[in-house]
């Protein structure tokens, strides 16, 4: 049975937070009280302490299925340096460590166990599993169930047989950052949640910054960022292995902290890579989206998209690696069309691949395709990137949001008339045949093989706008297909057709008028302008740096990561505080009785010395 006085001692015991984050209590009054509960809360709302805390309450154990072997290890290594017992049983202990990791969970050491869904049936698991008593499973990344998400994974298939083998049903929690109406069904349904409690606390992720940039130079474009943000963590995804080998290697010749991650690395270097991040070795991680789901590295500041990812799903997830701890960070993704086609390539080939019937693959190979038209859209629209991605998730909220790089950048309003109309007017007379490009080339006139091929030099459009950029010309096709002036088919190789609304442009002499951003110089203190958002006051940089020193300095001691000794967050509060007893360090967010335990003294020792020598300068 619930009750909230014990919830919030074990909430600052051992966590050293003073109240719940929105839907933390709801969901767990609920797990205590025996019901199933289903979770959708972005990165950094504090899914895990939404189980921690039952788990810590309940006499039993809980299980914790997870996808990852990192996710795994960071998670079990912020718990026990919290003060909790808990193991993790995957792939990377040998068959020695994972029994004897067995032996001492039934021997009840352990509240909290992380598991990989592929060792729920083995056997030895199975005969553990029958004889604990498991209070509660909680399902991490669920959308992982699901086909339809964008991370399915079929060993998550495993989740509902391995309950037909338990004598008693435990609580069943589940909890993910992403999740379309669909994907939330597929949940509930593939891992036979009973009448759960749920909970959406909302997508937006208020501390985020959202831009998007279509650079000539993109290297160039990174390389300037990172000299302006010299010092802080971030993490630059590409789209392929290729790409990440190249601007690793080109980012080590500019003299930056740079380290890599990809498939085809071998496993030792994988992992030496990781906790080269992961303990501030290196300060960038240049990677593929294999690298970053259950990297809980809070002091994250910046993630920057060299290439545009297949679907939004992913940007949220990906970008959301980004200001964990809930301070200021910025999301930049850089495009280009070739991003559009290697995407494109990317559906094209997992469809062939699939192992699914032929007619499910195509049908997840066309909701792929309208994914990746979505996100392309989202890279052209001049409205509200935060309210676009909201949208996208099915909420909804005010159209300007002013932390993101349209609401910030002025736009004027001009008339494009003239070249809507060749676009459309082109596609008409070429027979609805062909793409984007074709159509943007021939209006500008271009020479490529592929249109003298065509003997589209030939079309009474050819030409017609050779006086506009072609950039110009990409956004008002863009804004043509976003308003339905044309649409763009979901086929392999998509091509634009006439809708009612080109009827009406071409023969009614429509007006179509379409914003577009005023050029204008962009002062570097507004790009490196940031504020907490939780903290009114600013933390004084010269002692920040003091106590991440500190920091840095006892996680060598401990070999732990920097973040899981404080979160940067936890750092500036102390610098906004100046605590200088233990009542008053105990007021820092983030400083629980464990780890004042541990770390506390040392802490208020370095205010104190350092407070002094200001006074006597």
């Amino acid at each position: 049975m619930y009750k909230k006085e014990e919830a919030l001692h074990i909430l600052k015991h051992y966590f050293g937070y003073d109240s719940f984050r929105e839907g933390q209590e709801f969901l767990i009054e609920h797990m205590m009280n025996g019901q199933d509960v289903f979770g959708i809360m972005p990165t950094g709302a504090g899914k895990s302490l939404c189980y921690q805390i039952p788990a810590l309450l309940m006499p039993g154990i809980t299980l914790v299925i997870s996808p990852l072997i990192s996710l795994m290890k960071d998670q079990v290594a912020a718990l026990n340096q919290a003060g909790v017992h808990a193991a993790f049983l995957n792939s990377s202990l040998t068959q020695g460590q994972y029994l004897t990791a067995l032996r001492y969970a039934k021997e009840g050491r352990y509240k909290i166990i992380y598991v990989a869904p592929e060792r729920l049936l083995t056997e030895s698991f199975l005969g553990f599993a029958r004889e604990a008593e498991i209070s509660m499973v909680s399902v991490d990344e669920a959308h992982c169930v699901s086909q339809w998400g964008q991370d399915f994974r079929p060993s998550y298939l495993k989740i509902a047989e391995f309950f037909n083998y338990l004598g008693t049903r435990p609580v069943l929690s589940a909890f993910t950052a992403t999740a379309t109406a669909e994907v939330k069904e597929d949940i509930i349904a593939l891992l036979n949640l009973r009448d759960p409690a749920m909970i959406t606390t909302g997508f937006d992720r208020v501390n985020l910054r959202f831009c998007v940039e279509h650079p000539r130079d993109k290297f160039a474009a990174v390389t300037a960022y990172l000299r302006e943000h010299e010092g802080e963590c971030g993490i630059i995804y590409c789209l392929t292995r290729k790409v990440v080998e190249e601007v690793c290697e080109k980012l080590i010749k500019e003299g930056l902290e740079v380290t890599r991650y990809h498939a085809g690395l071998g496993d030792e270097e994988r992992r030496r890579n990781q906790e080269d991040f992961i303990y501030d070795r290196k300060q960038i991680m240049v990677a593929t989206n294999a690298f970053g789901m259950g990297i809980d590295k809070s002091n994250v500041r910046f993630v920057i998209h060299y290439n545009m990812p297949k679907n939004m799903e992913s940007y949220y997830q990906e970008a959301g690696r980004a200001g964990r701890d809930g301070m200021s960070s910025e999301c930049i993704l850089l495009y280009s069309g070739q991003d559009v086609i290697t995407n494109q390539f990317f559906i094209e080939q997992a469809g062939e691949q699939s192992e699914f019937d032929p007619e499910t693959a195509e049908l997840i190979r066309e909701r792929e395709r309208d994914r990746l038209q979505k996100m392309t859209y989202y890279c052209f629209t001049n409205e509200c990137l935060r309210e676009y991605m909201l949208r996208y998730f099915g909420e909804y909220g005010a159209n300007y949001c002013g932390n993101c790089s349209n609401c910030l950048t002025q736009f004027e309003e001009i008339d494009v008339t003239a070249p809507a109309k060749a676009m459309v007017s082109c596609v008409r007379t070429s027979g609805q045949r062909y793409g984007i490009n074709v159509i943007i080339e021939t209006v500008h006139g271009g020479k490529s093989a592929k249109i003298l091929k065509y003997h589209m030099d030939e079309n009474e459009t050819y030409g017609t706008m050779e006086a506009i950029p072609v950039f110009r010309l990409r956004q008002i096709m863009n804004h043509l297909i976003l308003n339905e002036y044309l649409l763009l088919t979901k086929e392999e190789y998509p091509v634009l057709h006439l809708t009612e609304k080109s009827r009406q442009l071409l023969e009614e002499n429509e007006q179509v008028f379409m914003k577009a951003a005023k050029e204008r110089k962009v002062e570097k203190k507004e790009k490196k302008m940031r504020k907490s958002s939780e903290f009114t006051g600013e933390a004084d940089p010269s002692l920040f740096a003091q106590l991440r020193e500190l920091r840095l300095a006892i996680a060598k001691e401990e070999r732990v990561p920097p973040y899981i000794v404080f979160s940067d967050k936890t750092l500036a509060h102390m610098c906004i505080l100046h605590p200088k007893t233990k009542e008053e360090m105990l007021q820092v967010t983030g400083v629980g009785e464990k780890k004042y335990e541990k770390y506390g003294e040392r802490f208020l020792a370095l205010l104190a010395t350092l407070e002094n020598g200001n006074e006597k300068s």
